[in-house]
């Protein structure tokens, strides 16, 4: 079984940068394609970055060109950089696989303030 941490998030003013990090531990070599997600309050549970093995990044249309997710293969660690934060960025936020197959962690909140 795979568990996953996540951390990283807190309260920033608009315009401001968080830089998210995701630790994979348990019964894993090598972490799959994996990807960020984020549930506003009342919410779905939305993608918003993916990225493959190969290092290969996909993005949702409303952060694209201020989120960049990255990989340590060797830590098996996901990290998400989060720069121009806007209010509506205001969710918690998950990693997992890019099809959501692993337990969820319990996320880590990201409050924009404007």
């Amino acid at each position: 079984q795979v568990q996953l941490v996540e951390s990283g998030g807190g309260l920033v003013q608009a315009g401001g940068s968080l830089r998210l990090s995701c630790s994979a531990s348990g019964s894993i070599f090598s972490l799959p394609d994996m990807a960020w997600y984020r549930q506003a309050a009342g919410g779905q549970r939305d993608l918003v970055a993916s990225i493959t093995v190969g290092g290969i990044t996909n993005y949702a249309d409303s952060v694209k060109g201020r989120f960049a997710i990255t990989r340590d293969s060797a830590k098996n660690t996901i990290y998400l950089q989060m720069n121009s934060l806007k209010p509506e960025d205001t969710a918690v936020y998950y990693c997992n696989t890019k099809w959501g197959t692993y337990s969820w962690g319990q996320g880590t909140q990201v409050t924009v303030s404007s």
